[in-house]
């Protein structure tokens, strides 16, 4: 399971001209699968990313987590996380999980952070999305559990 968190100002997902998703402040997460990832990982991986202090104190230092900040997740499915580059010019994805079971994984993610209290919209999974966003700071994470 890889993520990539990007801390936004504002995101938003667009599929077919409709809104499926849009925050003010939280994260952008870009959520990939792979052979073998389970319902394990999204525990760990929900519980990391609501403790996560990476927003600003009143010191400027990054020490609060998304809930002391009222942020707000969008989650978006992104199978290119596991884009193999290492042959040729056109990227391979059989390290992707197959959609079936990466889709299950995905929707229980997203149940899992919502466990935690977090307020969790989501693109739509296998569309063509357009995402929006202004990265605050730039903070940009990468996690692979």
């Amino acid at each position: 399971m890889k993520i990539v968190l990007q801390r936004v100002k504002k995101a938003k997902c667009t599929v077919d001209g409709k809104i499926t998703g849009a925050i003010e402040q939280g994260y952008l997460l870009l959520v990939g699968y792979t052979h073998g990832d389970d319902l394990q990982k999204n525990q760990r991986a929900a519980k990391k990313i609501a403790n996560l202090r990476i927003f600003e104190d009143e010191n400027e230092k990054m020490n609060l987590d998304i809930k002391k900040v009222n942020g707000k997740i969008l989650a978006i499915s992104q199978f290119t996380l596991y884009a193999n580059t290492n042959d040729g010019n056109r990227p391979s994805f059989i390290e992707a999980l197959h959609p079936v079971p990466a889709k299950e994984l995905y929707l229980d993610f997203c149940k899992e952070l919502r466990t935690y209290g977090l307020e969790v919209y989501e693109g739509i999974f296998g569309a063509h999305m357009d995402i929006e966003l202004i990265n605050d700071g730039p903070v940009t994470i990468q996690f692979e559990f």
